[in-house]
């Protein structure tokens, strides 16, 4: 399992985008789907949310709404290794969205295009070969513009595995903040991204539309990433916390997904009661939660032998 899940929020159409997703790119595949149940709060049968593979990177989608919107200041950089797959997969997320940057030749790249599919996710593609065939790519701009090279050190102090391994800053009448970074690359956990600041006057940050789950083993992991990564920062039922660049994560423990995929309905409609009453994850309300049932069923038929 990736230790860092991009989480993406839809507004009812998950499905839909992730059909799309998995028709462009080779080696995808959808991994689990988590349906409502008569507890909503969608229409029972319907997707609550759906793990993914697009090409070797594992993503996680939910149908949550209308209340948060994607933005360009979070994609995902796609590396295709000829001029053709540029073009198809182009073609097919660009289909009924928007054009950022016109696909074309650059004097960064042989051919780049950026672009917002019709569900609003936004999308680099660049011709060239790269080691990780999707990066989740952050653009520091407004408030949290000239922090990109900061957020940098500080998010690779916190993930084991985890270093700077390109950095590029603005110079003289290069159209950026002289200093700032132009474009860089470091890994998380042995895991790609990529980042740039912008000076641009754009009318977006990063939402919680996209955010990252931390996947962690021990209660010990989660205390640790919740306390590290929402300092100056936010924190925000059911483990959600914005840090204090204002990216989006979850803390999460592996243990909430297995809980909540029992084959018995009560057992998971009581782990995800219990999930929602939280902050930070607790696993041992959590498991508590899942045994209640059982507890329950115990006390009753011990209160029948005695009587």
């Amino acid at each position: 399992m990736q230790k860092i899940t991009p989480f993406l929020w839809f507004n009812d159409n998950a499905e839909a985008a992730i059909n799309l997703y998995i028709s462009t790119f080779k080696n995808s595949k959808i991994l689990s789907v988590t349906r409502y149940g008569e507890a909503g709060p969608g229409p029972k049968g319907t997707v609550m949310t759906a793990r993914f593979q697009l090409d070797g990177l594992e993503i996680t989608a939910l149908n949550g709404g209308p209340q948060f919107k994607f933005t360009p200041a979070v994609s995902f950089f796609v590396s295709c290794t000829t001029s053709q797959e540029v073009d198809q997969v182009w073609k097919k997320l660009s289909e009924a969205g928007t054009v950022l940057v016109e696909l074309d030749k650059y004097p960064f790249s042989e051919k780049f295009g950026w672009v917002q599919d019709k569900f609003g996710l936004s999308w680099q593609l660049n011709l060239g070969s790269h080691e990780q065939k999707i990066t989740p790519f952050l653009m520091f701009v407004g408030k949290p513009h000239g922090k990109a090279e900061q957020a940098m050190s500080y998010y690779t102090s916190l993930f084991k595995n985890s270093n700077l391994t390109g950095k590029w800053l603005y110079g003289p009448g290069e159209g950026g903040s002289e200093g700032t970074v132009k474009h860089a690359r470091f890994t998380l956990d042995g895991q790609e991204f990529m980042t740039m600041d912008s000076n641009k006057e754009h009318q977006f940050s990063f939402s919680e539309a996209v955010s990252f789950v931390v996947n962690c083993k021990t209660q010990e992991e989660v205390d640790e990433y919740w306390e590290k990564l929402s300092e100056g920062g936010q924190t925000q039922m059911c483990g959600w916390l914005k840090d204090k660049y204002g990216l989006s994560w979850q803390v999460v423990p592996t243990a909430l997904s297995e809980l909540l995929q029992d084959r018995d309905p009560e057992k998971s409609k009581r782990v995800m009661q219990a999930m929602l009453q939280m902050k930070k994850i607790d696993i041992k309300g959590l498991r508590q939660a899942y045994e209640s049932a059982d507890n329950e069923i115990l006390h009753t038929s011990r209160e029948r032998v005695r009587q």
